[in-house]
């Protein structure tokens, strides 16, 4: 119920809470609209952009992600009913603006937003720093959300943790190593088809591509489960576990040397072995995007190397002047 002492933005962020679905659309009002936020991250190059054209129907080439973008889709989840929004945001660069993350996940939208994290197959000495890199900052800036709607909207908060764990029974044999991402999270390895030296898989991408549609528009989860390691996996949370992937490919001499508190600090460190990661520096994008031949505009670089001109001639006719100051010693 608005109070006398709201503000318009005040109306406005109530709206906008109201539209959006924590669950599913049994929550949402016959005729109401809702609006479900989706970020994905993960390699340069891996495949981002095509998965969110494929999902929206859209026959475009995909284009190199030069930061953070935004573009969104609208689907009705009935006959004769309003649009649903998905709003799509795409991190570029790999892990060297992860920072931008704290963008597009807010408080006003964290209940009904969702990760897909997308990494290359192709790449494996890339593949465990991208990803932890990524998870661990945006895990970072969620806690700090929820830390801070504890205060000032605790029964939001509350429903966030509760959701963590409704895909993880309490009988589970890894309940007690688990510690689940505070958002809905889906991982996707991307070209496959490389990874495995076979042909590109349009049923693959169409797999992707509804699952993308439940996370951005409710539609039915699939039912499929995938478990066999020499074909696609595809399993949804909660239904795999520690004993059931088993212990990674390594003699019992190696594993005995290799020191881990958890299973998966195991599977990291035999990964790792074989495939040598590259470190975080190397990761990090440094190439200036305004000396990237795609973005060319003439007009704007005519300008661009003026004004680069006249900051080098300030540089020096600065730095010959405090030069010639003369300071006051005490």
């Amino acid at each position: 119920m608005p109070k006398a002492s709201d503000t318009l933005w005040d109306l406005a962020i109530a709206e906008v809470e109201k539209r959006e679905n924590p669950d599913n659309d049994d929550d949402v009002k016959p005729g109401e609209v809702w609006e479900k936020s989706i970020l994905f991250m993960g390699n340069k190059n891996g495949g981002k952009t095509t998965i969110i054209l494929r999902c929206l129907e859209r026959e475009e080439s995909p284009k190199p992600t030069l930061a953070l973008e935004y573009t969104f889709g609208r689907r009705a989840r009935r006959h004769n009913t309003p649009k649903d929004v998905a709003h799509f945001w795409e991190l570029g660069g790999g892990t060297s603006l992860v920072e931008l993350i704290r963008i597009p996940i807010t408080s006003h939208n964290i209940r009904s937003f969702a990760v897909v994290l997308v990494l290359d197959l192709s790449k494996p000495n890339e593949l465990w720093t991208t990803m932890e890199s990524l998870l661990q900052v945006t895990r970072s800036h969620v806690n700090k959300i929820l830390t801070k709607l504890e205060k000032t909207n605790p029964e939001v908060a509350a429903e966030i943790k509760q959701r963590m764990w409704n895909d993880l029974q309490r009988d589970h044999p890894d309940y007690a190593l688990v510690d689940p991402f505070p958002i809905p999270l889906v991982i996707i390895g991307s070209k496959y088809d490389i990874f495995h030296f076979t042909s590109r898989s349009e049923a693959l991408l169409l797999k992707a591509r509804a699952l993308i549609n439940h996370l951005a528009f409710g539609y039915d989860k699939s039912k499929s489960v995938s478990v066999d390691p020499s074909k696609p996996l595809f399993i949804p949370a909660g239904l795999d576990s520690m004993s059931q992937i088993g212990p990674p490919p390594a003699s019992d001499s190696d594993l005995g040397k290799m020191r881990a508190n958890t299973p998966l600090e195991l599977w990291k460190k035999v990964f790792e072995k074989t495939f040598p990661p590259k470190s975080f520096c190397d990761l990090q994008d440094t190439k200036d995007p305004a000396q990237d031949n795609q973005y060319t505009e003439y007009e704007v670089d005519v300008m661009r190397a003026q004004k680069n001109q006249e900051l080098e001639q300030y540089k020096r006719n600065a730095s010959k002047s405090w030069k010639e100051m003369d300071f006051d010693s005490d």
